[in-house]
């Protein structure tokens, strides 16, 4: 028994390596000859640019079209909006999210809404826009999320300002605090749990890293160079996979101990989100599935939208000003901590400049699907059957034949008609997709992000500490600055 083990341990290995080196021979030898895959074989990104997306970006610009194919991963991605349009709206059925994507995220999210297409994905996007588009629902997350700025998000911030250093205000990591935020949020708003990451002491939640491990060895299963390599190291449960396999089930001990005990006491007169899926759902995995799903999206792309636009802000005290200006004409000097929702809905500028933000720095950097059929694109582009199509937000948002010719600079100003808040077509912003497949957490994420701004601006200087230099990202499914935002905080007179 011992020498058969011990032949297919050898046999996985030596497949292993020979797929390994066959990678290395085909990063020298690209099986395409363009200078799209030439450069992507060459890793010149990682010299010329400081972002793969910044990479992509260049690409995408230097072509006719706003279309590139990367032949070598079997890959098209786009930055025009009419193709993103095509594929979102138009021929929505023949883009779905595909079976390889749900392979790359299954083992966290199972069949949640996120991984899932057909009559599944419509069950849970029906549920969910019931769910979430309930006032009664929205004025519930408006109070968790109030509870939590004024109770621990404020404290914080005003501990790190009282703490000084020679000539300074102590370095406060921004992101790791957002992130912490965003966790109490959601977990809150969907289980009913507080898992107090960020009290005053700041503690670590085995929950919140199990979660953060999960995300990022799944987000690194889409860059590695073949399925098969993750697919063996699971096989034979070792590497990142063994680490992956660990923390998913740390993740679903907890979610299932709190949707049994949430059964047993009974879920009819509870406002959460598992509570209310509960009256739709009997299967525990399922559910499980479906909230973690929710957990997934409402908290990392809120903290990474709020890093961004105080990074931001750092470096453009005349947005803060404004921003400042607005809120005392709408809400007064004295008007709390927290706006009204109906406040916030009065301040434009404000709405602007939270756009304005993720147009620059989209917390999804891009998305992609898998082509059913051959097919060919508005622009001309032929995408064939089987592989993989991208739109890139954060490189639509940097396009001049898009945004004109100020398409890199700050500008809320660009949102506004006659001082409103004038939106605009969402395939050439799908920042929050767009089409059937649109982000149903769209308003309660903004109205999370609007309120956070407020209360901080209203109160503190925040500046990022140091030099400003454009942020570089960690490789995950969302945009994680490397590093965090180390920031110096002060209290305003």
């Amino acid at each position: 028994m011992s020498a058969t083990l011990g032949v297919l341990f050898f046999s996985f290995t030596f497949i292993f390596s020979l797929f390994s080196f066959l990678v290395f021979i085909l990063r020298l030898k690209p099986w395409c000859n363009c200078h799209v895959c030439r450069a992507f074989l060459g890793a010149t990104w990682s010299t010329e640019f400081g972002n793969l997306c910044d990479w992509y970006t260049h690409l995408l610009k230097s072509s006719l079209t706003g279309t590139i194919h990367v032949h070598v991963l079997g890959n098209t991605i786009t930055a025009s909006p009419e193709n993103v349009e095509y594929i979102l709206k138009t021929r929505f059925d023949n883009y779905p999210k595909g079976k390889p994507f749900s392979m790359i995220l299954g083992d966290l999210l199972g069949r949640g809404i996120f991984n899932v297409d057909g009559d599944t994905w419509r069950f849970q996007r029906k549920m969910a826009s019931l769910e979430l588009g309930s006032s009664s629902v929205r004025s519930y997350a408006f109070e968790i999320m109030a509870s939590e700025i004024r109770n621990r998000l404020i404290p914080i911030l005003a501990e790190a300002a009282a703490v000084k250093e020679p000539g300074n205000a102590a370095v406060l990591d921004l992101q790791d605090v957002f992130r912490r935020f965003s966790f109490d949020n959601i977990c809150l708003f969907s289980f009913g749990l507080d898992p107090g990451c960020l009290g005053l002491s700041m503690p670590i939640s085995e929950f919140a890293a199990a979660f953060d491990l999960a995300s990022k060895i799944s987000a690194e299963r889409a860059i590695t160079a073949s399925p098969i390599v993750w697919k063996i190291k699971r096989l034979l449960n070792i590497g990142s996979e063994k680490k992956l396999k660990e923390a998913v089930k740390m993740v679903d001990s907890l979610a299932m101990e709190m949707i049994r005990h949430r059964r047993k006491m009974g879920f009819s007169d509870q406002k959460d989100l598992l509570s209310r899926f509960m009256a739709s759902v009997d299967d525990d995995n399922y559910l499980r599935d479906i909230v973690v799903s929710f957990l997934l999206a409402g908290r990392d792309t809120v903290s990474a939208g709020l890093t961004s636009f105080f990074y931001l802000i750092s470096g453009h005290p005349e947005v803060e000003r404004a921003i400042r200006e607005e809120s005392d004409r709408v809400v007064g000097p004295d008007g709390g901590d927290v706006a009204s929702f109906g406040k916030m809905r009065d301040m434009h500028y404000l709405h602007a400049a939270v756009y304005e933000s993720m147009r620059l720095f989209p917390p999804v950097q891009f998305d992609s699907k898998f082509c059913q059929e051959d097919d060919v694109l508005p622009d001309g582009t032929f995408v064939r059957k089987g592989t993989r199509v991208t739109y890139h937000p954060y490189a639509m948002g940097r396009m001049e034949r898009i945004w004109g010719p100020d398409c890199l600079e700050f500008k809320p100003e660009r949102w506004l008609k006659d001082g409103v808040f004038t939106p605009v077509c969402l395939y050439k912003y799908p920042v929050f997709q767009a089409g059937l497949r649109v982000c149903l957490g769209k308003e309660l994420a903004i109205m999370e992000m609007k309120s956070v701004v407020l209360a901080l601006i209203r109160r503190f200087d925040i500046r990022v500490a140091g030099p400003n230099p454009e942020p570089r990202f960690a490789p995950g499914l969302t945009a994680t600055v490397r590093g965090g935002l180390p920031v110096h905080v002060h209290e305003r007179s």
